[in-house]
């Protein structure tokens, strides 16, 4: 037993006066977990296949909504926008955490599926600059508002929905496969605009094909709605509500988040490191490198979909692999190998993508997706752990939203204006080797959280077996710290 399991273990003892018995730990149903896991990943992909679409067409968004503008304020203007759906994030965490703990995860996320859908789809409907003028850019800047205020309760109530539902041994494979239908999402959009790319020619995609990928979001909305009505609620939810904790899951939201400031500030800190250390290598892969290498380097938009796309799918073999690992090593040594290679790594990768040849951007693009999947895939596991139960999804709205909305979705723009400005197309390297050190300055305040149960939740195992070998060895470890004659009765 590892030993911060052992301390974990022994406090909750401690705090008991004895034993567990067997009402005292969770055992998850398989049905329920294969079903929890799968809908919320299905969601989650399809949620992500909207949002990341944007990033993949943000060149020809900028020439359909602004066409009176430069090559570089075209692209400006487009990531901008882009980056608006950011600014709301926050804002859609503020409303949708607090419901989250009083309501429940499960209608949440149903709402938030169905929010992004219906925005995503509107853009496939906005008319072009040429059409209605300036009220084209207004729309698509209100429908980028909608994408974003329903993602401010996606992914912080999907993470906590997941986590919630998972063995305390297995949390971190099983909320790796969270994020491994985000990144499916990513792939899946990348392979259709690459198609669309390769199809069409530029002036059909200026034309209607960039409408195309917008428009698929309708009925892939109404797939997701279908799964995520089907959910039930998480079991550490239900067990709150049944041990009638109604003075937190009822109080305002505003009472909330003072609870939220006053008593877990140190864990929101962690949280924003770590989502800014996500987040930033996130949006560069998959926000800015489209658009670096086609406006910056001059290469084809088919090299760069495909490129990107390659990158995606190699994340996506990886992501649950890394997650397993992260419950056997932990997740700390995860996050601090990785950030450490971020600042080694960044420059060196910069310079194979510069490359004029084929493969070394390649290399360099699957060198970045490497260490990208080193930061998500512990992440979903992770980041609820810092918080208890009852505050758990509100607490991931404020830190998560607002360090995406700080330092995530800004990053394609921030990035594009910096090179812009200083004619220096490394700085995208630099920007990642500053994250990377912020995330292994956190790294040394994170509380390892593998195979520990959750905060404010039983501990939690996948079978009957696991709870009779949990139970025997609370006995064993009870007995030896207290000096018990016998535990458990």
């Amino acid at each position: 037993m590892p030993d911060h399991v052992r301390r974990d273990l022994v406090r909750r003892l401690r705090r008991n006066k004895r034993a567990f018995r067997q009402d005292d730990v969770q055992v998850v149903e398989r049905p329920l977990l294969r079903r929890a896991v799968g809908a919320s990943a299905l969601g989650n992909c399809m949620e992500w296949f909207d949002f990341g679409v944007y990033s993949y067409l943000a060149a020809t968004i900028g020439k359909v909504f602004f066409p009176g503008a430069s090559p570089a304020a075209q692209l400006i203007s487009s990531f901008a926008t882009f980056a608006a759906a950011f600014v709301v994030r926050p804002l859609g965490g503020l409303v949708f955490g607090p419901l989250g703990d009083r309501l429940g995860r499960q209608k949440v996320l149903a709402t938030t599926m169905i929010m992004m859908a219906v925005g995503t789809f509107a853009i496939g409907l906005i008319p072009s600059y040429a059409t209605i003028g300036v009220a084209a850019p207004v729309l698509l800047l209100l429908a980028r508002m909608v994408q974003g205020f329903s993602t401010g309760g996606e992914y912080g109530g999907a993470t906590t929905f997941v986590a919630e539902y998972s063995p305390d041994r297995r949390r971190g494979y099983l909320s790796s496969w969270l994020d491994f239908g985000t990144f499916v999402g990513y792939a899946l959009g990348s392979a259709l605009v690459t198609v669309l790319n390769l199809a069409l020619t530029d002036d059909q995609m200026l034309a209607w094909g960039w409408r195309i990928p917008f428009l698929i979001a309708g009925p892939l909305g109404v797939i997701g709605l279908y799964m995520r009505l089907k959910l039930e609620e998480s079991p550490a939810f239900q067990r709150q509500l049944d041990e009638h904790e109604h003075s937190l899951a009822q109080a305002s939201a505003g009472s909330e988040f003072r609870t939220i400031l006053r008593n877990h500030w140190r864990a929101l800190l962690v949280c924003t490191g770590l989502v800014l250390l996500y987040n930033v290598t996130n949006y560069m892969v998959t926000g800015f490198l489209p658009t670096y290498l086609t406006q910056d380097l001059n290469r084809s938009s088919s090299f760069a979909d495909t490129l990107v796309l390659a990158g995606m799918v190699w994340i996506v073999l990886l992501i649950t692999f890394i997650g397993r690992l992260s419950d056997r090593v932990g997740r700390r040594p995860v996050y601090g190998v990785s950030a450490a290679a971020m600042i080694i790594l960044a420059v060196p990768a910069f310079l194979l993508i510069k490359s004029e040849a084929t493969w070394p951007p390649v290399l360099g693009v699957l060198v970045l997706s490497t260490l990208l999947a080193g930061f998500a895939a512990p992440s979903a596991a992770t980041l609820p752990a810092l918080f208890p139960t009852a505050v758990r999804y509100a607490a991931m709205g404020i830190g998560f939203n607002f360090a995406v909305a700080a330092f995530g979705g800004t990053t394609p723009l921030v990035t594009e204006a910096l090179v812009e400005v200083t004619g220096n197309d490394m700085m995208p390297a630099y920007y990642l080797m500053a994250a990377g050190a912020i995330g292994l300055l956190t790294v040394r305040f994170l509380p390892e959280s593998a195979q520990v149960p959750l905060n404010g939740s039983p501990p939690m195992v996948g079978s009957d077996t696991e709870r009779k070998e949990l139970i025997a060895a609370s006995g064993q470890l009870y007995r030896a710290t207290s000096g018990a004659p016998s535990a458990g009765r």
